[in-house]
Parts: C-alpha cells; structure tokens; sequence
C-alpha cells in the first residue's frame, strides 16, 4: 500500500465515521446547552464583532490586541482555500448536497467555537516573555489536568497547520498562478514563502495589523464580485439551491448522474470541507480569542461565532453558487480549478487570474493566521528560544508545498487536522460547565 492510499485509508475512518459524530455531537450538545446562543444573541454577536470595528486599530502587544484584530486573525485562518478551492473540492467528490451538510454542522459549530473562545480567554497566561498566550494546550492542561493530552495537542497542531495546513495553502496558490500566469509553482511557492517570512519575524504586532486590513478588504472584494456572476446567472439561483437541498439526500439525482456520489460521501466531504473551512471545534481559532482584550470572556465567544457566519454562510456560500449557477460542474474538474473554471465562464478570460489572485490573499492572511496559531503551541512546548527554528522551518513547508500533488497534500491535512481535534473536543465537553457558568454569569450581569 502505498502512502496515499495509506493516508485515504485512515481518513476514510476518521472522518467517515469517528469526527463525524463527535464534531456533529459535540456542536449539538453546546448548542442545546447554551440555549442556542448562536441565535439567541445574534444581536450581540454582531455589536460585539463590529461595534469597535477599524482597519487601522490600536497596535497589538505583548497584552494582546482588540477584539477586532482578534476576530481578524481567525478570519484570516477560517477564509482561505476552504472557502475556493475546498468548497469546490467537497462538491465535485460528495455533490452539491455537501454544501448542505457544511450549513448544518457550521451552524452547530457556532455552539463549539463559542465554547472555544471562552474557555481559550477563561485560562489565558502569560509566558516568560510577557507575551499573553492561550488555546487548547493551556485550557487542556489547566482545566482537565492532563499535561499529555495538551502536549499531543500541541504537536499536533503545529504539524497539522503550522507545517501541513500551510503546504496546502502554498499549493493552491501554485496551481492557481500556474493556471493564470505560467508560472513555476516552485517559484510562486519561494515568494509566498519570503512574503511570510517578513510577517512570521514581526512578531504578534505585525501579524494583528496586516489581517485586520487584509482581511475586511479581501473579502468583500471577493463577496462583490461573487454576487455580480450571479446576477449574470440569476436566473440559475434557486435551481442551483435545490440542487444543494436534493443533492443532501440523493447526491445521483442532483446531477444527473454527473457526480456519482453517495449520500455518505456528501456528508463526509461537506462536513471535512467545512471543518477545514470554519475550523469550529478543531482548536485552531481558540488562539487569536485568547489575546482578545475584552472585560468577559462571553464577549469574545460571541466574537468567535461571526467567524463561522462570515466563513461558511457569507464567502463559502459565494463559491459554491458561483460554481452550480454557472454550470462549471462537469464530473472531471476539482479543486482551484473548478473555482476558476465558473469564474471564467462569468468573466472570459479574466475568470482564472482574478481567481488566482483572489486566492494568493485568502491563503497568504491563512498562511499568517496558521503560523501564529502553531507558534502558541510553540511557545507552550518550547518557551521563546522555539520560534526561530519554527519560522524557518515553516517558510520551508511552504516551499514544498508548492510542488506536491493536490490529492496528497489535502488528504495529508485532513489527517492531521484529525488528531489535533479529538483532545480539543474531549477537553470541551469536560470543561462544559465552565462554559455554561461563564454564559449565565454573562446573562445575569454585563449583558
């Protein structure tokens, strides 16, 4: 067996059957248990992400930075190539109907990435440096006691995002300036890298101001130009939405055979995709929460579910409607080029490089969001003295990335982003109660 059927052999277990339920399981419990806070307090949610929102903020520090940079940098992680070429990955493998399936479990996930953000600000620290840090490994380890499992944790994710995640989003832009421009994807990949390099070496101020001007600006570019190709195709919306709705339970019949998918298949690709995506209960966004400065950790949990609505029900959304309104699913093109493929059936020839350049800034603010979350579990496994050694290697998996097969490296990611999920979500569900307390005490006084 070789190492790609290896790795597809263990996803096929992890997310087919294993993360399925638990991250499914997990998003239910929260959200009954905290009385569906993700609706319940919309109005909240978004004072609290917008009410103090400004391109240009106060500069972070070693105290940490504004709610806004914060919701910034896990947005900056959450958009990137889920949002183009994983939304068009999961409907070319699992259908149209694993879009449905990503709306479910990110509505749920609105329940664990709340309960990610409180816990994350509830057992903040500060290193030896003065630097505040937090996210699982310091929840994991604080709140069960259970120093291996914050350790396998944080290996994990420095493997899974710092490393692996990384070459993914390096890869994409390969592909997709490779397709637009012909240029070498080794080339495009050593650029990305230097670019990084420069942000990695700045430390957390310079990480906070370049994705809270990034960010806002890339997506709604993106958005805008998203909601013009469907105005060309308007009439081609709600088919495309019931192909979505009928695609969730008869994957066959929403294409007309095109893509031969099961219905098992649509949902472990939507539900895989849209983890990738919104990262809700994997333990990645937890990170950027923790250094928010806020008076209650509610504040920033509420924060955190604007990130999912922003990722999966705003640009993803964009993507896969773009795609099944311009008719660019044809049962052979996957990934990027599927994205580039509808783009370009809207905009002719303009279709790829607007793609390619639409994804060097989703993957480049991811690329900085990822980097930022693997160096808090840097800093928790090896104090400062890790981070040089970190940044370079880092800028390295970028590089290679750029020169891999796609199928490898996603599947690769949905490996490691597997391990690095089951002791967060363990963590989460023992700690519970201090969500709960953290949510009433919220209710009952400051709100």
């Amino acid at each position: 067996m070789d190492l790609a059927k290896l790795i597809s052999t263990i996803n096929s277990f992890l997310w087919g059957n294993l993360l399925l339920y638990l991250l499914c399981g997990t998003g239910i419990f929260f959200t009954f248990k905290l009385r569906f806070v993700q609706i319940r307090k919309l109005k909240a949610i978004f004072s609290n992400a917008f009410g103090n929102f400004s391109i240009k903020g106060e500069k972070a520090g070693k105290e940490g930075m504004s709610s806004f940079q914060s919701l910034a940098t896990a947005v900056a992680a959450q958009v990137g190539t889920g949002n183009l070429a994983g939304a068009a990955t999961a409907i070319a493998s699992g259908g149209p109907g694993a879009i449905f399936w990503m709306w479910l479990s990110a509505f749920f996930g609105m329940g664990t990435i709340f309960a990610e953000a409180v816990l994350a600000q509830t057992f903040k620290v500060k290193d030896e440096d003065g630097q505040v840090v937090g996210g699982p490994a310091y929840y994991i380890s604080q709140g069960t006691g259970s120093k291996a499992m914050a350790a396998f944790f944080a290996v994990a994710i420095i493997f899974a995002l710092g490393f692996v995640g990384n070459m993914v989003q390096s890869n994409s832009i390969g592909d997709a300036f490779a397709t637009a421009f012909d240029i070498p994807s080794l080339y495009v990949g050593i650029g990305i890298a230097i670019l990084a390099g420069l942000v990695f070496f700045g430390g957390i101020g310079r990480i906070a101001s370049v994705t809270e001007k990034i960010v806002p600006i890339m997506a709604l570019f993106y958005i805008v130009s998203g909601l013009v190709v469907l105005g060309m195709h308007a009439e081609n919306i709600i088919p495309s939405l019931k192909m979505i709705i009928q695609g969730a339970f008869n994957p066959k019949a929403a294409t007309g055979g095109i893509i031969g998918a099961t219905v098992k298949e649509a949902v472990r690709y939507g539900v895989a995709r849209g983890l990738f995506s919104n990262e809700a209960g994997m333990g990645s966004t937890p990170h950027a929460h923790a250094v928010a400065k806020v008076k209650h950790p509610v504040q920033q949990g509420l924060v955190a579910i604007m990130g999912v609505l922003i990722d999966t029900f705003v640009v993803l959304n964009i993507t896969a409607l773009v795609i099944l309104a311009t008719g660019a699913l044809d049962g052979q093109t996957t990934g990027i080029a599927l994205t580039q493929s509808a783009f370009t059936k809207a905009f002719g020839s303009l279709g790829n490089p607007f793609v390619a350049v639409c994804l060097f800034f989703f993957a480049f603010s991811t690329i900085i969001g990822w980097y930022y979350f693997g160096e808090s579990n840097i800093r928790y496994l090896f104090g400062v003295k890790g981070l040089t050694p970190y940044r370079v290697l880092v800028m390295l998996f970028i590089v290679l990335g750029s020169t891999l097969k796609v199928n490898l490296v996603w599947e690769l990611a949905d490996t490691f982003n597997g391990l690095m999920v089951i002791p967060n979500l363990i963590a989460l569900l023992l700690l519970s109660k201090v969500v709960v307390k953290a949510l009433n005490e919220y209710d009952s006084g400051i709100n």
